[in-house]
């Protein structure tokens, strides 16, 4: 089995939390990675419609059977349950006393909101990030076959084929979580809207004209946007709108949380296609933003990332805290070979930022990290949010 990073985060909470929550997409691991954290809790799946049912039409007799060390498993199918898991802990002052999972983050969010606010610690589990690859000796040498074949565990415990592996994965999702959520006549014209979500990833996202090519009304996009987003197939990258002295773009940006599934829903089946792509650019900008998203969440480093462009075009890919006051900021390139000219928007926004940059970082498509007098040249396999605050460069 591969190590999760996450795995440590979760067992440093437990002895401060009665109950734990993990959320991610489906099949990113998840039932996995609990089942063998905690083997002497019980595992309940409340997919199984016969626990669906006692847990929905008899929660105090289901929790009596289940009263503790339990792995409750797509617990959103029961929000019932939430209101009488509160009143046990109160009760019971047990730390770990449950375990939460569930690949729906709207409705789980939203009931651990209302009935258990400050009982519970939340955690998220993406597919497999690039430090868990190499741990396991997995990671390739050039970017475009990870980029291709994504994160999910699947696609490395078994040869199964992408195609096959991601267009069962969507027609599960459509069929599934879309028609728990949403009351969607016309799936067919759903597909259409994930697709053409897809060929804007890496772009602002203009909700009119992608209104108008879907189909759908402005609210109706909206709603499954929201769902999208809920599922963990897409998420928004929200720009940073301090006025360094210029008119700002102040729309978010779109990107899915794995690059297999964007390349299935774009039709790239091979990694040549992805080299002679026309959004060869973004599917990397993608990639590797994924990376930092993925470290974020699995290292529970509690980061808020953005990207920043000005009326002009000029544009930082990536931007976070990574000290009290200032930024890490992020030049994502696919290219294999470092230029001058790929460093200038770093340098122009360090002259308008007023001396509040920590780290200028071009990530590139190379395997050669260097640590230049100004700059950190990153390699795509190399790339590490410092969880200290002190210059990353230090590392190297």
């Amino acid at each position: 089995m591969i190590t999760r990073k996450i795995a440590e985060a979760i067992q440093n909470s437990i002895v401060f939390y009665p109950i734990i929550a993990l959320t991610g997409p489906r099949q990113s691991g998840k039932t996995t990675l609990l089942k063998h954290m905690f083997p002497g809790y019980r595992y309940v799946s409340l997919e199984n419609p016969d626990n669906l049912e006692f847990a929905q039409n008899d929660p105090n007799g289901f929790l009596s059977l289940y009263d503790k060390m339990v792995i409750f498993d797509e617990v959103q199918r029961a929000p019932t349950l939430f209101s009488y898991l509160k009143t046990l802990v109160d009760a019971s002052k047990i730390m770990g006393q449950f375990i939460l999972s569930g690949s729906q983050n709207f409705n789980l969010m939203q009931k651990i909101g209302q009935s258990l606010a400050g009982r519970v610690a939340l955690f998220k589990l993406l597919p497999f990030d690039f430090g868990e690859l190499k741990e396991a000796d997995l990671l390739p040498e050039d970017y475009p076959e990870l980029l291709l074949r994504g994160g999910y565990p699947a696609l490395f415990d078994q040869p199964i084929p992408t195609t096959n592996f991601y267009g069962n994965y969507v027609e599960t999702y459509v069929e599934r979580d879309v028609s728990d959520l949403l009351n969607i006549r016309d799936l067919g014209q759903f597909k259409l809207f994930l697709r053409l979500c897809a060929a804007r990833a890496g772009q602002i996202l203009n909700i009119t004209e992608l209104s108008k090519d879907a189909g759908i009304s402005i609210p109706t996009l909206k709603s499954w946007l929201s769902i999208l987003e809920s599922s963990y197939l897409v998420y928004r990258l929200p720009p940073y709108f301090e006025n360094f002295g210029k008119r700002l773009i102040k729309s978010a940006k779109i990107y899915f949380y794995d690059t297999g599934l964007l390349c299935f829903l774009l039709n790239i089946r091979d990694e040549e296609a992805i080299l002679l792509s026309k959004q060869k650019g973004a599917l990397f900008e993608n990639f590797i933003i994924n990376e930092y998203l993925k470290q974020n969440f699995h290292q529970n480093l509690y980061r808020d990332f953005y990207f920043w462009r000005d009326s002009n075009g000029l544009e930082i890919d990536l931007m976070f805290y990574n000290s009290p006051s200032k930024f890490d900021v992020v030049e994502i390139k696919s290219t294999k070979t470092v230029l001058p000219k790929l460093f200038k928007n770093l340098d122009v926004f360090e002259r308008w930022s007023g001396g509040k940059v920590n780290q200028k970082i071009l990530v590139y498509g190379g395997t050669e990290t260097q640590n230049r007098t100004h700059h950190l040249v990153c390699a795509w396999n190399d790339v590490k949010i410092d969880f200290r605050g002190n210059p990353i460069r230090e590392k190297y």
